[in-house]
């Protein structure tokens, strides 16, 4: 399972953008969007690949969120992690082409 320990990172945006994100935030929507768009980003360019990741990952964290497969368990394992164990695999390892994620510094 992945772990559930957030790191803060700051962002610079360009004003609309900022103020749409904003306007998001008033639905509290802000950070698991940003959260979201960078996952994608760094795992990848292939949109179809990255929404299915994503699809799984809110699977499994659903699944470990759920009062009955916390609960319910299998060999000593809950359902949840049983059911993860089940899933993770089937997160598609994108291939970026080499493409670098970000600028680098020549030396």
């Amino acid at each position: 399972m992945e772990t559930k320990r957030l790191i803060p990172y700051s962002v610079h945006l360009p004003e609309e953008i900022y103020k749409k994100l904003k306007a998001a935030a008033g639905q509290r929507k802000a950070s698991a969007l940003v959260r979201d768009a960078i996952t994608l980003i760094i795992e990848g360019d292939d949109s179809f690949n990255g929404g299915y990741n994503k699809a799984l990952r809110d699977v499994i964290h659903t699944l470990h969120d759920d009062q009955w497969c916390k609960v319910l368990g299998i060999e000593g394992q809950s359902l949840a992690y049983y059911l993860n164990h089940l899933l993770a695999p089937m997160i598609v390892s994108q291939n970026v082409k080499g493409k670098p994620n970000g600028k680098t510094k020549k030396a």
